[in-house]
């Protein structure tokens, strides 16, 4: 379908083309010195000395857990308001993902009384996400886990870039997982990055992203080693050297985007509080990478009549998220759906996920606006 208004629209350009093509004539593709590059010039904008480049933000997760040693036996503490990856990473450890509520229908990041309420005897760890760009308050959560001794993984897919009290997203946990899919702040078509500020978490991920072992393609080619060991059960969770190279050309662009970004969500806020019924979170949140516009519709009102009438006028547009427990892999394994988080399930229900891109214009901010409230209307009239 062609739409009048897409969802997203990944801002490419001809840096993008010509660094890629430049590893392709370099003719060295796989987890190469372009990927180091990429890690050291990201980990200087995060504030860590280890960045590692992953293939997705899904290995990222799964290789912080693992690195911090959770495994079978172990709960940990998980948004249900998130990308079923958050919950799935500690799934692949054999660890039981316990799920915490929004704070408030103002502010859908789970907070430390969210987090507290959810905590078992069995918690060794906190995944928190900083939803829709805008910074958990980390403060809190990390004196919480500290006075708990639980381990913080954040999940920074929505908020590369973002800062609170002049501290980056990624910098605060125990590590920091971002991702790069198609639709993020920066892209590498696929790919992610995980952050840390120490060196045992970094170590142990390196070797985990490599099958296990000692050295890399890399060190053997430039006659570094000419054997390597495996030390423990890996995975390939490698990026490779075209992704890598997009994402430098990305990253000199990311600030920029965010401020378009920014822009753009400040209109939509003007614009959209003259929709009756209609609320928007984050309105207190001062700092944000601004990945995602969401509104939550007035209660009555069918979302599938909205984003249908939508959808007729050309406007894209989604839902972040389903609550992971009610998905029914999750239902089916015993893990949901949860009693605990009747603020998530009411938010998820009600949402709704409007277009936001560096590129979008004033004038298609208004046209979405616009046919929002028409679609609102004609859906609260078909119910009434």
């Amino acid at each position: 379908m062609q739409w009048k208004v897409p969802l997203f629209d990944p801002d490419l350009g001809e840096p993008e083309i010509t660094a890629v093509t430049d590893v392709l004539r370099s003719k060295w593709l796989t987890m190469g010195e372009k990927t180091a590059q990429f890690e050291r010039k990201f980990g200087a904008m995060v504030g860590v000395p280890h960045a590692l480049a992953m293939n997705s933000a899904t290995a990222a997760m799964h290789v912080a857990l693992m690195s911090l040693d959770i495994g079978p036996g172990a709960d940990v503490v998980v948004p249900a308001l998130t990308f079923v990856a958050t919950a799935n990473a500690v799934r692949y450890c054999g660890a039981r993902p316990v799920f915490a509520d929004v704070e408030s229908y103002d502010n859908w990041n789970v907070g430390a009384a969210s987090i507290e309420a959810a905590i078992t005897p069995a918690t060794k760890a906190i995944m928190v996400v900083h939803y829709a760009g805008y910074p958990c308050d980390m403060p809190r959560i990390m004196a919480l886990a500290r006075a708990r001794g639980l381990a913080v993984v954040e999940d920074v897919a929505h908020a590369p870039g973002a800062t609170l009290e002049g501290r980056a997203m990624g910098a605060w946990g125990d590590a920091g997982c971002f991702s790069f899919f198609s639709n993020k702040n920066m892209t590498t078509a696929e790919g992610g990055m995980l952050t840390t500020m120490r060196a045992d978490v970094a170590d142990r991920a390196r070797k985990l992203r490599s099958h296990g072992m000692t050295t890399v393609t890399l060190d053997r080619h430039k006659g570094h080693a000419f054997d390597y060991d495996v030390v423990e059960l890996g995975y390939n969770y490698r990026m490779s050297e075209l992704n890598a190279a997009l994402g430098l050309a990305q990253l000199d662009r990311l600030s920029e985007g965010n401020a378009r970004r920014a822009a753009c969500v400040k209109r939509y806020r003007s614009r959209l509080a003259q929709v009756s019924g209609l609320s928007i979170p984050f309105l207190e949140h001062a700092e944000s990478t601004h990945h995602l516009m969401p509104v939550l519709l007035p209660r009555g009102v069918n979302r599938h009549d909205v984003m249908m009438r939508m959808k007729e006028l050309g406007v894209q547009t989604s839902i972040h998220y389903r609550p992971v427990d009610t998905f029914s892999a999750y239902v089916a394994a015993g893990l949901g759906p949860s009693s605990k988080v009747p603020i998530t399930h009411d938010v998820g229900a009600r949402m709704v996920t409007l277009p936001l891109f560096p590129s979008m214009s004033g004038e298609q901010v208004d046209y979405v606006c616009s046919s929002l409230a028409e679609a609102v209307d004609s859906a609260a009239r078909k119910a009434a």
